[in-house]
């Protein structure tokens, strides 16, 4: 179908006529030559949105689950359990909430509270940064951690129990999955790369044949499916079908800052001596770089998690010995000497800038007097560092114009901007988002939009009216 009186965002906005053909733009030519096909009334067209990190059907449990990210205390947490499970019969399956952030919380979890708050009915809270899980003593019991003294789980165990309330059935997910994709098309999103740690090649496979088709998807494998993969033949960047693309392999080498267990240089404030004080190296170079050989052999693009400073060096000094690019995943606190690192070994940061403005408080107290390096936006565009800008979803809302934003502003809720001089603009958060422009022999994987967003003081705030992909309507607004 013909698309009549486009203006391309970025332009002086002379209205276009874009005509897709299998999928791709076959041609861009001056409006008024046709009267074929439909009019959209000088509507802002520009490339289709990617999130270059989400965890997907983390995400789409999280939109059936208590929000606790309001909660400003262990206390609080546990009585917005209460609250929600008041009057509830008691049921054997545990509770599931999500959100907490306790770095700066007054008080500690502890068993104690959630006990009191939910009785016999298990009780699992997961980390906003989901690194830890918060559970009371049922469901510490349920999940063979009876006894634990505060019924907070860190990382491996963590990532267990995390797990385990995410395994339900199949058409029951992969409804809700399909629920958070056209959701996500509403915004413009024309694909993931999900990086969710279970064998995604089935569920994503299933999920297109039976219709999901909102979205191209590129999924991650991890270190313990990477035999799986070389057996099955897998590849970076191979067309499993028409939407679904074999993505990274992933390796977390470190924590997160919430959970403090990011690995840093310096010691966390009031662990100084302790056990794991600097955080936790999750995968030492010993093992990571045979990993990342092993994975690159068989044609695999690393992508290694690494948040901390000294996780980044670790990192970056692995790909080094390795010879080949990649990706790190967060790159949030960097070394001076590891910036320009990046480009020079071809190595892409894979950030998500709205973790900067969950982080910022968290940051200054446990990251005192090194945040003007953290989420360095700016310091890596400005060395020549390519940049993949994503959510992090559920960490963070699955929505690539607040990622945007956060890149651009450095600031949300009317508060002053966080190290503004990390800031980048709008043409580049935008670039770092997508995978293709409006231009003949490009995909027509396209984002209609009331106004340009390149010409936008607000980029939260953008209206989508309609997304394409392959030249084919995943959403129009108004349409049910």
């Amino acid at each position: 179908m013909l698309l009549r009186n486009l203006r391309i965002s970025g332009t002086s906005g002379e209205p276009v006529d874009i005509l897709p053909i299998n999928g791709v733009i076959a041609s861009v030519a001056p409006a008024g030559g046709s009267t074929l096909g439909r009019d959209f009334g000088g509507l802002w067209v520009s490339p289709g949105l990617w999130d270059n990190h989400v965890h997907f059907s983390q995400w789409a449990l999280v939109r059936q689950r208590l929000d606790v990210s309001a909660a400003s205390s262990a206390r609080d947490t546990a009585a917005m359990v209460a609250r929600a499970l008041e009057g509830a019969s008691p049921e054997p399956t545990p509770f599931v909430g999500y959100g907490f952030r306790d770095a700066l919380w007054p008080d500690a979890p502890s068993v104690e509270l959630l006990d009191a708050a939910a009785g016999s009915r298990p009780v699992v809270i997961v980390s906003g940064d989901l690194h830890a899980v918060w559970l009371n003593s049922a469901a510490l019991a349920l999940h063979g951690h009876a006894g634990h003294p505060t019924g907070l789980l860190r990382e491996d165990a963590a990532f267990e129990v995390t797990h385990r309330i995410g395994t339900i059935a199949d058409e029951v997910l992969d409804r809700w999955a399909d629920d958070a994709a056209h959701a996500a098309a509403g915004r413009g999103v024309v694909g993931i790369v999900d990086l969710e740690m279970d064998w995604n090649l089935e569920t994503w496979s299933r999920r297109i044949a039976a219709g999901s088709r909102s979205l191209r998807v590129e999924f991650g494998v991890y270190a313990q499916h990477l035999d799986r993969a070389i057996e099955a033949g897998l590849r970076t960047g191979d067309r499993v079908n028409d939407l679904l693309t074999v993505g990274p392999f992933k390796v977390l080498t470190d924590g997160s800052l919430n959970t403090r267990t990011a690995y840093c240089y310096d010691e966390y404030p009031g662990r100084e001596g302790a056990e794991e004080s600097r955080g936790m190296l999750t995968v030492p170079p010993h093992e990571l770089l045979p990993l990342l050989r092993k994975a690159v052999g068989a044609g695999l693009t690393p992508a290694v998690h690494a948040i901390g400073d000294h996780a980044n060096s670790l990192a970056l000094d692995a790909f080094a010995e390795l010879g080949s690019g990649g990706r790190i995943e967060h790159a949030q606190l960097l070394a001076d000497k590891d910036i320009p690192r990046f480009a020079a070994l071809g190595v892409t940061a894979s950030v998500q800038p709205d973790h900067a403005l969950d982080d910022r408080d968290v940051a200054e107290h446990h990251w005192a007097g090194r945040t003007d390096r953290a989420f360095a936006l700016r310091s890596l565009l400005d060395a020549g560092a390519a940049l993949a800008l994503g959510s992090d979803a559920p960490v963070s809302p699955l929505d690539p114009w607040a990622t945007a934003a956060a890149a651009v502003t450095r600031t949300r809720g009317g508060r002053e901007p966080w190290h503004p001089e990390q800031r980048i603009s709008t043409a580049e958060a935008l670039a770092a988002s997508t995978r293709s422009t409006v231009a003949v022999g490009q995909p027509a994987d396209l984002v209609l939009t009331e106004t340009d967003p390149l010409a936008t003081d607000d980029l939260r705030s953008v209206s989508v009216a309609a997304t394409l992909l392959a030249g084919g309507f995943t959403f129009e607004a108004g349409a049910r």
